[in-house]
């Protein structure tokens, strides 16, 4: 099979995201400048160097009463900060409640009965039980073709590693199993881990 995506695809459901898996899943922490904070995942999400550390997200839709984006990049707009929160298989429900088209003024927080803690280097909260959470500045907002495609880049200030995650001086995923974004309605975890030799290490 062959499809050009501007004359569709002709299947039931679209196979891109089905394609293009697994997708680490970035559960995003903001707050706006009224201090309410604000909590949702996104799987267009990646790490994309090394020095200085940075990550990225991608926003894909809007809402009404966001305008031409969503909470999360509206905050970030707004204050220049941001967390990303590694969500582990325990954590699953909840981050799938907090993915739902909430008022700009609810608290996912407090919707998923999610523990925050604060961060340590910017003003912001994180979930406090997340085996990782990555502290970010912004460095820069790119808009993409297409309605409300927004991609933040953030440098990373703070990490926060959850203790039991730490066997021999390496931070172990075996240990919380992330989670990851398949296709459709689907997801995966991590459970299963092997290693490779990259020629000339």
């Amino acid at each position: 099979m062959f499809y050009r995506p501007e004359d569709g695809h002709g299947l039931a459901h679209n196979p891109f995201n089905a394609v293009v898996t697994p997708r680490p899943i970035g559960w995003i922490s903001t707050r706006g400048t009224d201090g309410l904070d604000n909590l949702a995942p996104y799987s267009f999400f990646n790490a994309v160097a090394y020095e200085p550390p940075q990550v990225m997200f991608a926003s894909t839709s809007a809402k009404a009463d966001r305008g031409d984006t969503k909470d999360s990049v509206a905050n970030i707009r707004d204050t220049g900060v941001f967390c990303v929160n590694v969500v582990e298989y325990a954590m699953r429900d909840a981050m799938n409640l907090t993915s739902g088209p909430w008022p700009r003024d609810t608290d996912e927080f407090e919707t998923a009965g999610i523990a925050r803690d604060a961060c340590t280097t910017i003003a912001c909260s994180r979930v406090a039980r997340a085996p990782a959470s990555l502290e970010c500045k912004l460095t820069q907002i790119v808009t993409l073709p297409g309605a409300a495609n927004f991609v933040v880049f953030g440098e990373v200030t703070g990490v926060h590693l959850r203790d039991d995650c730490l066997h021999d001086g390496q931070f172990d995923v075996r240990v919380f199993q992330p989670l990851a974004r398949l296709g459709y309605r689907d997801y995966a975890r991590v459970s299963d881990v092997f290693s490779l030799t990259r020629p000339g290490d």
